[in-house]
């Protein structure tokens, strides 16, 4: 299908922020994406117009069960001055798994795509210069219909918001230090861990707060039924540089498939770098790191692309990460995911579509 979006631009455009004064998720452009669907009968009235509050009925299913999904992906200004959209395919395909799961109705790929791309288009202006800075792209959809009872509802909103963004962690392309969560935990097969629903999240809250109390920036949350194998940290996946080898949790229906993990794995390959996908058991990881055959530590996400991990921090101790440094793998992937994002390398397996004015 070729959609047709209705654009009605503000007539109060924002002062748009230095890249200097950038962090994640604060500041919102002047528009925002809104398409209206009914459970059975699809979606209607696509449309790019000013950003603003979404009125909701106080009894809207979303308010009350959690009927909600989204997605992340970026914009990056490229040296050409055109926007640059990394792997945007991924998250349509991901996004219906997780519409899916919550039984919600799903939006068409092309559309999905076409939408983003003619909001990213009209504020195009917004997408930041300066190196580590982009545009975070936020597609959504909430259960609209106004009715108390546990079932899926009938009417749907589906909307894309825009964010100029600086670096996720205040610290930069710094390694962090993480908490090896074995109170909590994220999810458990047969339930939403693969959704992304923010359910998901919210249940993350008091285990991050947990974190930061230990001077941790993020958590790493272990299996839900034995509390023995790794699975992934609060917003990225996870992966190990064991023996020479690329090591991460494999997709067992309780974690998140990346869209960067996806790329990191896909870039190990091309290097020949061994890559295993398996399960991971913590108490692996914490003798690998006490006897040098764990090298790097670092997470996969859209938000930081790659952070380096540099001590993991379980039962109280403290357990550094080879020299605690960024890993010349993690820095490499870094380098790489984030040059073919702005344009500045080949893209030999066409991940970067390209969005003009």
């Amino acid at each position: 299908m070729k959609s047709t979006i209705a654009v009605t631009l503000t007539d109060k455009p924002k002062p748009k922020p230095h890249d200097d004064e950038l962090f994640f998720g604060r500041i919102f452009t002047d528009h925002m994406f809104l398409m209206d669907g009914v459970a059975d009968q699809g979606w209607t009235n696509p449309r790019v117009v000013p950003y603003g509050p979404i009125t909701l009925d106080p009894s809207a299913a979303v308010l009350h069960y959690s009927q909600e999904i989204f997605e992340g992906l970026k914009a990056y200004r490229s040296p050409r001055d055109s926007a640059l959209l990394f792997r945007p395919d991924k998250n349509a395909t991901r996004f219906n798994r997780s519409a899916e799961r919550m039984c919600m109705p799903p939006v068409e790929e092309e559309m999905f795509l076409d939408a983003v791309k003619a909001l990213v288009a009209t504020d195009k202006s917004w997408v930041p210069h300066s190196p580590g800075t982009s545009l975070y792209i936020r597609p959504a959809m909430i259960a609209t219909e106004a009715f108390l009872g546990v079932r899926p509802a009938k009417s749907y909103l589906f909307f894309i918001i825009l964010s100029p963004v600086g670096a996720y962690y205040a610290e930069g392309f710094n390694p962090v230090k993480i908490l090896v969560e074995d109170k909590y935990v994220r999810a458990v097969k047969g339930g939403t861990g693969a959704a992304k629903t923010g359910g998901n999240y919210a249940a993350s809250l008091a285990a991050g707060e947990e974190a930061h109390h230990h001077g941790c920036a993020q958590v790493l949350y272990l299996d839900g039924v034995e509390r023995k194998y790794v699975e992934e940290v609060g917003s990225m996946n996870i992966a190990f540089m064991l023996d020479g080898t690329l090591v991460t949790p494999s997709l067992s229906g309780s974690i998140l498939d990346g869209v960067t993990r996806a790329t990191v794995l896909q870039l190990a390959r091309d290097w020949n770098i061994p890559v295993s996908e398996r399960q991971v058991a913590v108490d692996e990881v914490i003798t690998a790191a006490g006897n040098g055959r764990l090298s790097e530590v670092f997470g996969t996400g859209t938000a930081a692309v790659i952070s380096p991990v540099s001590h993991l921090v379980y039962k109280g101790e403290h357990i550094q990460v080879g020299n605690g440094k960024v890993g010349p793998l993690a820095q490499r992937l870094f380098d790489e995911i984030s040059d073919i994002q702005r344009g500045l390398k080949p893209d030999p397996h066409g991940w970067v579509v390209e969005v003009r004015a």
